[in-house]
């Protein structure tokens, strides 16, 4: 028992020494911390015998610094003298072959990271190692992207560090939610109807960590799964370079559209806006960004009127899965709707779905074809929904009120319609009450010309408002932005313009007033 005291007071005279000019310019000593908390972190480090030769023991030599002690460790012996701590070799971990490795690692009670490593009296050398101790830059920016009524997602600019971030701690209060390797995240697992506070930090390779960014906070909203809570959000085709999403913010106030359409490129079940635009692009993902700046934020649109669908191009319920996070992520949103104007398979669609929703909360919108005002949507669209009630995916159905057959006054088959597909849903869901299906019920008219003939005037997009407000529907849009402004007046069928002698924007400005 005494000799063993003696050696453990001298590791460095008798373990140290004798290897150290052997061993110093081949091996290097890599710290990590493996897990953080509040209070403290675990932390590790690597010993690589990078030379030629057996080394025959290590000793790794580091301060921390004021306010965080090192507690419970292993695989190696420990000397300490204050803020000075010395781990040895044990006799299972000493001897390291050319190439070979060994770690040992502790439990730290406070924050700060090892400074001034040595091994074997020599600098720690290579691969994020001790030696590296500047802390990433805070990052700036955090915003909230998106909320449903169980998750909040947030997007924040980047940080940088002299070795490079490796990724980023989400906190809600003082717990830590979620991580995350880009600059995005989404908090899932929350209380509707519940304001939360959230805040960032950066994390370098070593464990270094940044102070906390400006906090926000935001409140979820008030029913499950759906975008309700009195939301409008007009489809804008972001294929096209104008109108900027900024632009309308500014001009109108207007803060959250649904940006069509993602879809499959020709490499097959990767998403693309249009099919032929990158998800990263960088007019897109800036005028995104910009939005958010001022407080807005974005839905995903898969599917329209033209393909290539991704639900038709990934063979998978996983790889629909990931497309849709993909895209979603992209832009740092939290919200899909898929447009339905074409077959798809419906229980793959589904499947992901539903897997999407319960990992991140994402609120889904299903936006269908109308075959009829006293019908409803068509009934392929009712499997879907029948489908989606069957696997307990909480949707808001959105039918297309446009280019459907009619008899009588425009505006009257529109309304008309909507009831009808009130009462589909009814059919569908018969235990939900008839607030909480028109909770989830959208109205979503194509403003001007439509397609097939009709006129959606500003006196009709009032109709459909007022409606909208007395039943305390879910959701408004329309389509679309792009066509919002009086550029055709002579019932010009345009992309561009919406056929009517209208102000700019004038069909925004209506909707904006719904509130649910």
């Amino acid at each position: 028992m005494k000799r063993a005291i003696l050696l453990l007071l001298l590791p460095l005279a008798l373990f140290a020494l004798p290897v150290a000019s052997a061993y110093a310019a081949a091996g290097t000593a890599a710290f990590v911390k493996t897990s953080t908390w509040d209070s403290g972190y675990q932390g590790q480090y690597t010993i690589t015998n990078n030379g030629t030769s057996t080394v025959n023991g290590w000793v790794v030599e580091f301060d921390l610094p004021s306010g965080t002690t090192a507690g419970t460790y292993w695989d190696a012996l420990l000397t300490q003298t204050g803020s000075h701590y010395a781990f040895r070799s044990r006799d299972y971990n000493g001897t390291l072959a050319p190439g070979a490795s060994a770690s040992f690692g502790f439990v730290a009670s406070g924050t700060g990271a090892p400074t001034g490593c040595k091994l074997n009296g020599a600098g720690c050398t290579g691969g994020g190692g001790g030696s590296d101790t500047q802390a990433p830059s805070v990052p700036g920016g955090l915003t909230v992207s998106g909320h449903t009524s169980s998750s909040v997602s947030l997007s924040w600019s980047a940080s940088t560090d002299n070795v490079g971030v490796t990724g980023y701690e989400v906190y809600q209060g003082s717990a830590l939610a979620t991580t995350a390797t880009g600059t995005s995240a989404t908090v899932a697992g929350l209380s509707a109807s519940t304001a939360y506070t959230f805040k960032v930090r950066a994390k370098d390779a070593a464990g270094n960590l940044s102070a906390f960014g400006a906090s926000v906070s935001a409140t979820t909203d008030a029913s499950g799964g759906t975008p309700g809570a009195g939301r409008f959000s007009p489809y804008i085709d972001i294929t096209m370079a104008t109108p900027t999403l900024r632009d309308v913010a500014n001009a109108t106030g207007q803060k959250h559209f649904n940006l069509a359409f993602a879809l499959a490129d020709s490499t097959g079940c990767n998403p693309s806006w249009g099919g032929t635009i990158p998800l990263n692009d960088s007019r897109v993902i800036g005028e995104v960004n910009d939005l958010k700046g001022v407080g807005g934020d974005v839905t995903v649109s898969t599917g329209g009127a033209a393909g290539p669908y991704l639900e038709n191009s990934c063979g998978s319920t996983a790889a629909l899965l990931a497309a849709y996070e993909k895209a979603l992520d992209a832009v740092g949103g939290n919200r899909l709707d898929v447009d339905v104007e074409a077959s798809i398979p419906i229980a793959t669609v589904n499947a992901a779905l539903k897997q999407l929703q319960t990992a991140r909360g994402t609120a889904i919108t299903y936006t269908l074809r109308v075959q009829g005002q006293d019908y409803g949507v068509d009934p392929f669209s009712v499997q879907i929904l029948q489908d989606a009630a069957s696997r307990g995916l909480s949707v808001t159905v959105n039918p297309m009120l446009m280019d459907f057959g009619y008899s009588g006054d425009w505006g009257n088959a529109i309304i008309s319609a909507a009831n009808a597909t009130l009462g589909q849903m009814r059919q569908v869901w018969p235990s939900k009450s008839d607030a909480d299906l028109k909770r989830m019920l959208g109205l979503t008219p194509m403003i001007g010309k439509n397609d097939t003939g009709p006129l959606t005037t500003q006196a009709i997009a009032r109709q459909i408002l007022s409606y909208a407000q007395t039943n305390h529907v879910g959701y408004v849009g329309f389509w679309s932005v792009g066509r919002d402004n009086g550029g055709c007046p002579n019932g010009t069928l345009s992309p561009t313009c919406s056929g009517l002698s209208q102000s700019t924007y004038e069909f925004t400005n209506i909707f904006k007033a719904f509130t649910g």
